[in-house]
């Protein structure tokens, strides 16, 4: 039992460290990328538009994106190395 709750806690402390690792990417673009750096983003361009406005705009959401899978490959990593799998029901089996 004891084995099966530290199996448990480091499957979970290694998808909190997932999560927070997206979230920092997700702030550092959608505030840093849009907002505090684009003075020195839109010295560059991209396909015409000053690259702030072309992250603002459009770069976030490819970036949103590229986390999901992100996301979804690491997330099917961890799943793998602490044995938790998706059963046909919809739950989870151990």
């Amino acid at each position: 039992m004891a084995k099966e709750l530290t199996k448990s806690k480091a499957y979970w402390f290694a998808t909190l460290k997932l999560l927070g690792a997206i979230l920092v990417v997700w702030i550092t673009v959608s505030f840093g990328a849009s907002i505090i750096f684009v003075e020195f983003l839109n010295k560059f361009s991209l396909g015409g538009y000053p690259l702030g406005f072309w992250f603002a705009q459009q770069g976030s959401i490819y970036v949103y994106v590229i986390l999901i899978l992100v996301y979804l490959f690491f997330m099917g990593k961890i799943d793998k190395k602490y044995d938790v799998h998706e059963n046909i029901d919809g739950g989870y089996e151990k």
